[in-house]
């Protein structure tokens, strides 16, 4: 089967009745744990963005406290812990989101006194969050960007 493209699902779904786009809805959710995810975001939290950001934050704090000692598995839950902040970035999809909690993650990471030796991965997996922060604080306006440098100078050293 071949997807069909977005302005033709969005003009097919203008045409619908609004019982039946809550039964495709409604199967959408059934259908996948993201989709479930998405559309809670969409429904519940994308009114209360700071708040969003605080129950991710909280989030993250919760899956750093049970980082282990040993270095291949603290590479894996590190992993994990970003995974899920990159899934709740996407649904949110608002930069100022995304910088506050990238900056997060390193902020834990480097509390977490997280080993970052020079070539290693998690020292590669640090400076790739750091890239991210940057292109993303170069999208937003001059206002907003002074507001964050000097959390993004502090996770710099």
């Amino acid at each position: 089967m071949i997807a069909s493209s977005i302005n033709e699902i969005k003009r097919e779904l203008s045409t619908l009745e609004p019982e039946t786009l809550l039964a495709l809805c409604m199967r959408m959710a059934k259908y996948k744990k993201e989709n479930k995810e998405l559309l809670t975001y969409l429904l519940f939290e994308s009114h209360h963005e700071q708040a969003y950001i605080e129950n991710i934050k909280e989030e993250i704090t919760e899956q750093f406290k049970t980082l282990p000692s040993n270095i291949y598995l603290l590479k894996k839950t590190l992993r994990k812990i970003l995974r899920i902040a990159n899934k709740q970035i996407k649904y949110s999809g608002a930069k100022q989101t995304e910088l506050e909690v990238r900056i997060f993650f390193c902020t834990k990471m480097k509390e977490a006194h997280v080993p970052r030796q020079q070539g290693s991965v998690l020292f590669n997996m640090y400076q790739q969050q750091l890239k991210k922060i940057n292109a993303v604080l170069g999208k937003l306006h001059e206002d907003i960007q002074g507001d964050y440098l000097r959390e993004i100078s502090d996770i710099s050293r």
